[in-house]
């Protein structure tokens, strides 16, 4: 009887401890599903974390600059059929939608609304193609602009990137700006055009560009919010020497891209540095040292970079720029303004005075002892801004492409200082890119005896040793 009754109490436990394992069960469920319900209504900001290598799905904080500064409705169209969905803009646009009441992400089918991107392009429009409207105002972002394809001119093939936020946040910038700045470009002195690359990011960047000749006005234009030179081949005039330097000195803001020319020289232009101590010197930049030039050739520069807002991305992200055919800067000190040597040589480099004449890397009699500056940034005591570099060739397609854009980069940063911080500028576009894992057979061989033998059979170990411990307790406790 008094088993029984001891059988009995068991029972009445074990069916009590399994309603209240019920009950607990039940109720940690419940809170499991509320939990996930009010996630789900959280903005994906809160809610996925980008662990992408090359944070594909995160946004910088210039965008998130702009969009707390919009004050107008945004709305932006995403062109895609159904589930032809792209992951990686999926993703990029919740983040846009989550971080301002003022922007809308809108769906339109072309199988429902066939005639809808009519109105804003006469392109063949594709899949995941974008645009972005602000009242009157829009922009239409095709897919080749959002996912991006270069050359890679390391391995001759084709490298695929995603600049959509740089494309989408342009746009945004774009169709909410009531005044949008306008570089001129002086002409009339050989200067060449700008690389279609260069133009390209200009354009992204919402910067109107339009053709200055000083032979024919009297004055810089009020609405040039900068003057650019770029590459030109011969000197220009005293005249347009005082005009340019009247113009710094006034506030104004000249970028310019000058390095050696074939015949003669350019006295007037390069007379703008020195009224702020600074030199440009004869020849033809070469490094002696093999840190500081690439591809086994001592004419294409790989300089320092000091210490500046225009330098500072590219140190924090170690990008390195690359300059070809250079000609050097010597700086005796702030003269009349400001003077921040942006890019420098090693002490080991010269100038070759053969210049486009050059035979020889090694250092000859007359040539000139550097080290050198390369590129210069000077503030005028007026208020203007005077950036100076010394190559022709910086913004060139295939040495921009050699520097990962780097050099792009450089001038651009450039420009953000000269019109003013534009917080729509410099979001570089992110790699697709896969990068490997490489590891030896005998590496692969042990890491697959660990992962397939030894831990499974760790873990069964484990396990075999809790269940036999639990049965000896309980036999003891009976």
């Amino acid at each position: 009887m008094k088993e029984k009754k001891n059988k009995n109490r068991e029972n009445r436990l074990a069916l009590r401890g399994g309603i209240y394992s019920l009950a607990i069960t039940a109720v940690v469920l419940a809170i499991v599903v509320a939990v996930n319900v009010f996630a789900e209504s959280l903005p994906a900001t809160y809610t996925k974390q980008d662990i992408s290598a090359s944070k594909l799905y995160s946004i910088t904080s210039n965008t998130k600059v702009v969009l707390s500064g919009l004050q107008d409705d945004v709305t932006v169209y995403w062109i895609v059929q159904a589930d032809q969905e792209n992951t990686i803009l999926e993703r990029l646009l919740e983040k846009y939608d989550s971080l301002s009441d003022r922007l809308t992400v809108v769906k339109r089918n072309p199988d429902v609304y066939p005639t809808f991107a009519e109105k804003y392009t006469d392109e063949e429009v594709q899949n995941n193609s974008l645009v972005v409207e602000c009242g009157e105002r829009s922009r239409y972002i095709p897919y080749d602009e959002i996912f991006v394809t270069d050359v890679d001119y390391y391995s001759y093939s084709y490298t695929t990137s995603f600049d959509g936020e740089g494309a989408i946040t342009s746009a945004i910038d774009y169709v909410t700006s009531r005044d949008l700045p306008t570089l001129y470009l002086l002409e009339g002195h050989g200067e060449a055009d700008l690389p279609s690359g260069f133009a390209e990011t200009l354009g992204k960047e919402n910067i109107e560009t339009a053709e200055l000749t000083l032979a024919t006005v009297d004055e810089i234009p009020e609405d040039a919010a900068a003057v650019m030179i770029y590459a030109p081949q011969s000197d220009i005039s005293e005249d347009e020497k005082t005009m340019l330097a009247d113009y710094v000195s006034a506030g104004g803001k000249l970028l310019v891209l000058s390095g050696p020319v074939e015949d003669g020289a350019l006295t007037n232009l390069t007379g703008l540095l020195e009224h702020y101590g600074v030199t440009a010197q004869d020849g033809i930049v070469v490094e002696a040292d093999r840190a500081h030039y690439g591809f086994h050739q001592p004419f294409i520069l790989i300089p320092d970079m000091g210490e500046s807002e225009i330098t500072e991305p590219l140190i924090e992200d170690r990008y390195y720029p690359m300059l070809p055919i250079v000609q050097g800067l010597v700086t005796s000190g702030d003269v009349n303004g400001t003077v921040t040597e942006l890019l420098t040589t090693s002490d080991a480099a010269f100038s070759k005075i053969a210049g486009y004449d050059l035979d020889t890397y090694e250092k000859e009699e007359g040539d000139i002892d550097g080290p050198f500056a390369l590129a210069v940034d000077i503030e005028d005591d007026g208020g203007g801004e005077l950036i100076w570099f010394g190559c022709d060739e910086l913004l060139d397609d295939m040495y921009n492409a050699y520097s990962s854009g780097a050099n792009s980069d450089l001038v651009m940063n450039s420009l953000s200082q000269l019109l003013g911080e534009r917080e729509a500028l410099a979001i570089r576009s992110k790699s697709l890119n896969y990068n490997y894992l490489t590891i030896s057979e005998s590496a692969s061989g042990v890491l697959k005896a660990v992962m397939i033998g030894l831990v499974p059979l760790a873990f069964l170990g484990i396990g075999i040793t809790i269940v036999v411990r639990r049965r000896r307790d309980t036999n003891e406790t009976v």
